[in-house]
C-alpha cells in the first residue's frame, strides 16, 4: 500500500542533478564551441566573412528555434513514463517524435532556401548579403539531419542516459574543426569558399552526427529494453498532437527568447560590418557561457519530470527545481567573473581587427550583468517544461523578451543612437524581466503537483 513520504535529502538532488547535467552541459558547450569555431575561423578569413556568418548564423538559428523547442517535449514525455515504469510505451512515442522531427526539418529547409534568397529587404548592410547568403546556402542541406538529432538526443536525455550529448557533441566539433579551416580558406581538392564553405561544412557535421547517433541507439543495450527500432509505425496524428500540444508552445518560448538575440544581431547588421562582427564575437562568448544553465535547466526538466512520475508531490518537484537553481547560481556567478576580468584576453582569440576588438571588449561587459537572469529564466523554463506547464509561459517569455526587451534595446539602440550597448541594454532588462516572471510561475505550478504517494527510493 502506498503511503505519502518525504522527498529525497536536498543535497542528493543537488547531486543527482549535477551528475545528470554534467554531460548536458559538455555537449552544449561543444555545441556552443561549433559557433566558436565557425567565427575564429570566419574572423581569420576576414571582417567581411565574420560580418556574413554573423548575419547567416542569426538567419539560420531564429527559424530552428521553432522544432528545436517543439522537440523540446520529448524529455519530459519519456521521463514520466520512465518514472511511472511504463518502459514499453517510450518506442513507440519516440517513433511519432521522430515523424515530427523529419517533418519540422523538411519545412524548414524549404524556409531557409527562401531566405537565402530574399536578404535584401532585410535592410542588412550590402557588403554582409554576400557572405551571410552563401553561408545559409551551405549550412540549410544539414537542417533536417538537426532536428532528427534533436529528437534522438532528446529521447536519450530524458531516460537519463546524457553522456552521448556530450560524446556526439565532441565528436561533431572533431568533424567541424578541419572540414570548416578546408572549406573556408581551400585546401587540397576543396577550393577557398569562405563563409559558404563554413556553412557547407557544418550541414556536413549534421548529418555525422545525425547518422552516428541512430546507430547508438540502435545497437546499444542500454536502449534495447525500449524496442525504439524494431518495427515501422507510420505517422498517427493523435500522438503527435499530443507532442505539438505540449511542445509547440516550448517552441515559441524559446524562440520568444532566441529571437531577441538574433533580431538584435539583425538591427546590428544594419550598423556596419564593424558592429556586426563585435557583437558576433561577444553574443558567441555569451552562448557559450549559457551552455551551462541551458544544461542544468535541461537536466532540471527530467528531474521533475521524474519526480511526478515517481509521485513525490510538489515538495519533490520544488526540490529538483531548487537543486537546478543552487547549481545554476554558482555556474553564473563564475561565468560573469571570467568574463569581467578576462573580456579583452578573450577577444583575441577572435580578431586581430583593432576597432572589432575594442567594441567587442566592451559588449562582454554587458553579457557580465547579465549572467544571472540569463541563468535564473533558463532555469525556471527548464523546470515548467517537466511539469508540462508550457503555455502561460509562452505569454510570459512574450511580454519579457520583446514587450520589455526588445523594445527597450531598439529604443536605446536605433532611436537614441546609442547603437549595440544600447541594444544590450535591452538584453538584460529582457532577460531579468524573464527570470522574475518564470520563477514565480513555478513556484505557483508547483503547489498544484498532487501530494506524495509513492516510494521514491528509485532514483
Amino acid at each position: 500500500m502506498s503511503s505519502a513520504i518525504t522527498p529525497p535529502p536536498f543535497g542528493h538532488e543537488v547531486r543527482r542533478t549535477a551528475v545528470l547535467a554534467a554531460p548536458l552541459v559538455a555537449g552544449h558547450v561543444a555545441t556552443g564551441l561549433i559557433g566558436f569555431v565557425d567565427s575564429v575561423i570566419a574572423g581569420h578569413h576576414g571582417t567581411a566573412t565574420l560580418a556574413g556568418v554573423a548575419v547567416g548564423t542569426a538567419i539560420f538559428w531564429l527559424p530552428l528555434m521553432v522544432p528545436m523547442g517543439t522537440l523540446m517535449a520529448v524529455p519530459p514525455s519519456v521521463s514520466q513514463l520512465d518514472g511511472e515504469g511504463r518502459h514499453a510505451e517510450v518506442g513507440p512515442l519516440f517513433r511519432q517524435a521522430l515523424w515530427l522531427a523529419a517533418g519540422l526539418g523538411v519545412a524548414l529547409f524549404g524556409l531557409l532556401a527562401a531566405l537565402a534568397a530574399g536578404l535584401g529587404p532585410f535592410g542588412i548592410a550590402p557588403d554582409i548579403v554576400p557572405g551571410a547568403t552563401a553561408f545559409l546556402h551551405g549550412i540549410r542541406w544539414g537542417v533536417p539531419a538537426l532536428t532528427l538529432y534533436f529528437c534522438m538526443r532528446y529521447l536519450s536525455d530524458g531516460l537519463h542516459w546524457t553522456l552521448p550529448t556530450m560524446v556526439f557533441g565532441f565528436g561533431g566539433l572533431a568533424v567541424l574543426v578541419p572540414m570548416g579551416y578546408a572549406l573556408a580558406f581551400g585546401w587540397g581538392p576543396f577550393p577557398e569558399g569562405g563563409a559558404g564553405g563554413l556553412g557547407i561544412a557544418s550541414a556536413i557535421m549534421m548529418w555525422t552526427q545525425s547518422i552516428a547517433f541512430a546507430l547508438y541507439l540502435a545497437l546499444s543495450k542500454r536502449f534495447a529494453r525500449y524496442q525504439l527500432f524494431t518495427r515501422f509505425d507510420p505517422p498517427r496524428w493523435t500522438e503527435i498532437r499530443a507532442l505539438l500540444r505540449t511542445g509547440l508552445p516550448i517552441g515559441v518560448t524559446v524562440t520568444m527568447e532566441g529571437s531577441l538575440f538574433v533580431v538584435t544581431a539583425l538591427l546590428i547588421g544594419r550598423l556596419g560590418e564593424i558592429e556586426a562582427a563585435a557583437h558576433q564575437i561577444a553574443i558567441n562568448v555569451a552562448a557559450l557561457c549559457f551552455m551551462v544553465p541551458f544544461g542544468l535547466a535541461e537536466a532540471t526538466t527530467v528531474r521533475v519530470g521524474n519526480a511526478i512520475g515517481r509521485g513525490l508531490g510538489s515538495a519533490g518537484v520544488r526540490r529538483a527545481g531548487f537543486a537546478g537553481l543552487t547549481l545554476v547560481l554558482v555556474t553564473q556567478t563564475v561565468s560573469g567573473v571570467l568574463l569581467l576580468l578576462g573580456h579583452d584576453h578573450v577577444v583575441r582569440i577572435y580578431t586581430e581587427d583593432a576597432a572589432v576588438a575594442a567594441l567587442a571588449g566592451s559588449l562582454l561587459l554587458y553579457a557580465a550583468a547579465f549572467q544571472f537572469p540569463d541563468g535564473i529564466q533558463a532555469l525556471s523554463a527548464g523546470a515548467l517544461r517537466g511539469l508540462k506547464d508550457t503555455r502561460v509561459p509562452m505569454f510570459l517569455a512574450a511580454a519579457a523578451y520583446w514587450g520589455v526587451g526588445m523594445a527597450l534595446g531598439a529604443t536605446l539602440g536605433l532611436g537614441l543612437g546609442w547603437g549595440p550597448k544600447g541594444m544590450w541594454i535591452g538584453l538584460i532588462a529582457g532577460l531579468t524581466v524573464a527570470a522574475v516572471l518564470l520563477g514565480t510561475r513555478f513556484l505557483r505550478s508547483s503547489r498544484r503537483v498532487p501530494a506524495p504517494t509513492l516510494d521514491p527510493t528509485a532514483q
